[in-house]
């Protein structure tokens, strides 16, 4: 009897690019104690090869914020380079012009318009957030780590 292959992380094919949001890696990276595990095992199908993980240059900026802002610089590095090892996503006048008409229509943050247009320029299988906003977003799978992520 032929055994099935492990799904990976909230149902992703093998081989998917995701587009993750600034929470989820924020998360794993300060090991939150209530949020992490939820995402754990995107990582670690990425990791693995199975996943892409792509990040916007927003996401980049926002993560370091931090711990810039508590004065922890070598953190802060530790993080860039953390991050360096996934798709970086800059932002380019297709993906501004483009976020500019999703926050119109569904009234997106300007950071949160950018994920969304950066997912759907690089053809992401779906944008991993933890963020409630992109709740009315139609044509892109929103993954927010409430997904049953066993395998």
């Amino acid at each position: 009897m032929k055994s099935k292959a492990p799904r990976l992380w909230a149902g992703l094919a093998k081989g998917a690019t995701v587009m993750v949001d600034t929470a989820p890696f924020i998360y794993v990276l300060e090991s939150h104690p209530q949020w992490a595990d939820q995402f754990a095992g995107l990582f670690e199908a990425a990791a693995k090869e199975n996943l892409t993980i792509a990040l916007s240059t927003i996401t980049l900026a926002e993560v370091l914020t931090g711990p810039f802002k508590a004065g922890q610089t070598a953190l802060a590095k530790r993080y860039e380079k953390a991050l360096s090892q996934y798709k970086v996503i800059p932002v380019s006048a297709a993906i501004a012009a483009l976020a500019a008409q999703l926050r119109a229509r569904y009234r997106l943050k300007l950071p949160d318009a950018i994920q969304l247009a950066s997912a759907l320029d690089i053809g992401a299988a779906a944008l991993v957030t933890h963020d409630r906003d992109f709740s009315q977003v139609s044509g892109m799978t929103i993954l927010t780590g409430d997904q049953d992520s066993a395998p």
